[in-house]
C-alpha cells in the first residue's frame, strides 16, 4: 500500500471516529438538555402564595406571620371572584322562587299526596344549595306528574320548565366552580376536605396557568374535517353567563391573577428530602433517594467481594479446562440475560423459597440488584488483573512471597483503579434499574427507612417512582415536575457516580505511579 493512500485511509478513520463522537455527544444533549430543563424546574420555578401555605402547614417551614399577612393580601385581592359568585347564587335563588311558590300549590291537597308535598316544600325552603333545591324540586315533579291529576299540570309543566333552565346553568356552574376551586383552593362556604390535594389552589405558577386558561375556556372537539380528524377548539366560557353576575369573574381572573396567587422565585432544595404528601402532589422525593441509594449501596457490598474473589480466581488460579470454560460462558451469558429475569428470579429464590424477610424488603431487592450486577464486576476486575504487567508478580515472588501475598499486596493495588472504574459504574447501573426491584423491593408510596428496616421493609426507589407516576398516577399532568425531577436526580446520580469513577480512577493511577 502506498504512503499516500495510508495517510488518506488514515485521515479517513480518523475524521469518521471524530463524527461518530460527536453525533453521540449530540444526541447525548439532545435528549438531557430537555429533561435537565424540565427537572430543574422542580427545585426552582415560581412558587404562589399556596406553596407558601404547604410549606407552612406540612412542614412546618417559614414565617407564620409573614405567610398569614400574605394570606390575608390575595383573599382581598380574591374577593371580587367570592362576591360575583355569591351575587349568582342569590340571582339563582330568585330564578327558582316561582317553581316553590307553584309546589306549594300543589301542597294544598287534602290527601297523602299532598302532605308529601308539603313535607318536601317544607325541605326545600330550609335548603341553601340551590343545586340541592332543583333536584329536589325535580322529584316533586315526577310525583305529581304521575299521581297529582289534570288540574296540577299547570304547575307540574311550570316547575318542569324552571327546573330544566336552571339544570343546565347549574351544571355550567359547577365546573366553573371545580375550575375555580383547582385554581384559588377552596372556596367561601365549602366543607374542609381531608386531602391535602383538595385543601390548596395552585402552588406552581406555571401550573397556575394553566387552570386559568381553563377558567377563561371551554374545551370542545370538532369533528367536522372529512377526514375525521377532531380538532380542539377552545370556547371563551363568558358567553355562558353573559347575562349574570358571573360575568366579572372572567375579568378579574384574566388580570388579576398574579394578585391573587403573589407568585415568587422559590428555591425548594428540600424536594430532594423532603417525603412526598398526597401521592406526589406536595413535598419531595426524599424517600425515592434514600430507598435508592440503600439498594445500590446494598448490592454493591453483596457483588463486590463476590466478584473480586471470583475474578482473582479466574485470572490467578483457575486452569485451562472444562469447568474453567463452563464458569465462564455462564458469567458471560449471565450478563447477557434480562433484568426481569432477574426480578423474577430474586422473588422466587429470595423471597419465596428462602425467605429472606417476610415481604419486599430492601435486603431481598439488594441480593437481586446484586446478582445482575456481579458479571459486569467479575469481568470488569478479571481484565484488571489481567492487565497488571507480569513482572509485578513475578518479581514479588522471586522475593520469596506466596502465590495469595503476592495477589493481595502486589496486582490488587496494582489493579484497583480498573477494579473502582467496574465498581462504580456498576453501582450506576444499579440505581437505576427497574425491574429487578418490581417484584423484590418497591413500593409506590412509602416513607424513608431507618437503617436498621432495610431487613424487613420495601422501600420507594427513583427508577420505580419515575414509570409509577408516569403509567399509573391518577394526576399525571398534576405532578409532571415531580416525574422530571425523579428522572433528573436519577440521571445526575448515575452520571456523578461515572464522573467520580473517572476522577477515582485517575487519582489511584496518580498514587501507583509515584
Amino acid at each position: 500500500m502506498r504512503l499516500a493512500t495510508r495517510k488518506l485511509m488514515d485521515r479517513a478513520f480518523t475524521a469518521v471516529g471524530l463524527a461518530a463522537i460527536a453525533f453521540m455527544a449530540l444526541a447525548l444533549l439532545a435528549i438531557l438538555v430537555p429533561i435537565f430543563s424540565r427537572g430543574v424546574g422542580a427545585y426552582v420555578f415560581r412558587g404562589t402564595v399556596e406553596h407558601r401555605r404547604q410549606m407552612l402547614d406540612l412542614f412546618e417551614r417559614g414565617d407564620p406571620g409573614a405567610v398569614a399577612a400574605e394570606v390575608a393580601e390575595v383573599q382581598a385581592a380574591r374577593q371580587p371572584v367570592f362576591a360575583a359568585l355569591r351575587a349568582y347564587r342569590a340571582e339563582q335563588a330568585a330564578a327558582i322562587d316561582p317553581a316553590i311558590e307553584a309546589a306549594a300549590r300543589l301542597a294544598d291537597r287534602e290527601d297523602l299526596l299532598g302532605r308529601r308535598i308539603q313535607r318536601a316544600v317544607d325541605r326545600l325552603r330550609a335548603m341553601e344549595d340551590f343545586e340541592q333545591r332543583i333536584e329536589l324540586l325535580g322529584r316533586i315533579e315526577h310525583m305529581m306528574r304521575e299521581q297529582g291529576g289534570p288540574e296540577a299540570r299547570a304547575d307540574v309543566d311550570l316547575i318542569l320548565r324552571v327546573t330544566t333552565e336552571l339544570e343546565e346553568q347549574a351544571e355550567q356552574y359547577r365546573d366553573l366552580v371545580q375550575r375555580l376551586r383547582s385554581l384559588l383552593g377552596p372556596l367561601p362556604g365549602d366543607e374542609e376536605r381531608i386531602l391535602p390535594r383538595f385543601r390548596y389552589g395552585q402552588a406552581r405558577w406555571d401550573r397556575a396557568l394553566v387552570k386559568q386558561h381553563d377558567v377563561l375556556y371551554v374545551e370542545s372537539w370538532d369533528y367536522s374535517d372529512p377526514s375525521g380528524m377532531g380538532r380542539q377548539v377552545f370556547t371563551p366560557r363568558r358567553a355562558l353567563f353573559e347575562d349574570t353576575a358571573l360575568v366579572e369573574i372572567f375579568d378579574h381572573v384574566e388580570h388579576r391573577l398574579e394578585a391573587m396567587l403573589n407568585p415568587r422565585w422559590t428555591f425548594y432544595g428540600r424536594f430532594l428530602t423532603d417525603s412526598s404528601v398526597d401521592a406526589h402532589f406536595f413535598g419531595g422525593i426524599g424517600p425515592e433517594a434514600l430507598g435508592t441509594f440503600y439498594l445500590a449501596l446494598g448490592a454493591m457490598l453483596f457483588a463486590v467481594p463476590l466478584g473480586i474473589i471470583a475474578a482473582i480466581y479466574f485470572a490467578e488460579y483457575a486452569k485451562p479446562g472444562r469447568v474453567v470454560s463452563l464458569l465462564r460462558s455462564c458469567v458471560s451469558t449471565l450478563a447477557g440475560v434480562p433484568s426481569i429475569v432477574f426480578g423474577l428470579f430474586g422473588l422466587s429464590f429470595f423471597l419465596i423459597t428462602i425467605r429472606v424477610s417476610p415481604g419486599k424488603s430492601v435486603l431481598a431487592g439488594a441480593l437481586t440488584l446484586g446478582l445482575l450486577v456481579l458479571p459486569t464486576v467479575i469481568r470488569a476486575s478479571e481484565e484488571a488483573i489481567l492487565a497488571v504487567p507480569r513482572a509485578y508478580k513475578e518479581a514479588s515472588m522471586a522475593m520469596g512471597a506466596s502465590r495469595w501475598r503476592t495477589v493481595w499486596t502486589v496486582i490488587l493495588p496494582a489493579a484497583l483503579p480498573g477494579i473502582l472504574t467496574g465498581v462504580v459504574i456498576s453501582m450506576g447501573r444499579a440505581a437505576g434499574e427497574t425491574a429487578p426491584i418490581i417484584f423484590t423491593a418497591a413500593v409506590s408510596v412509602g416513607h424513608g427507612l431507618r437503617i436498621w428496616e432495610v431487613f424487613t421493609h420495601p422501600t420507594p426507589a427513583l427508577s420505580w417512582g419515575i414509570y409509577n407516576l408516569a403509567t399509573e398516577h391518577e394526576a399525571v399532568d398534576e405532578i409532571r415536575h415531580v416525574q422530571f425531577g425523579m428522572v433528573t436526580t436519577l440521571v445526575a446520580i448515575v452520571l456523578l457516580l461515572n464522573l467520580a469513577a473517572i476522577a477515582l480512577r485517575a487519582r489511584v493511577s496518580k498514587k501507583l505511579r509515584g
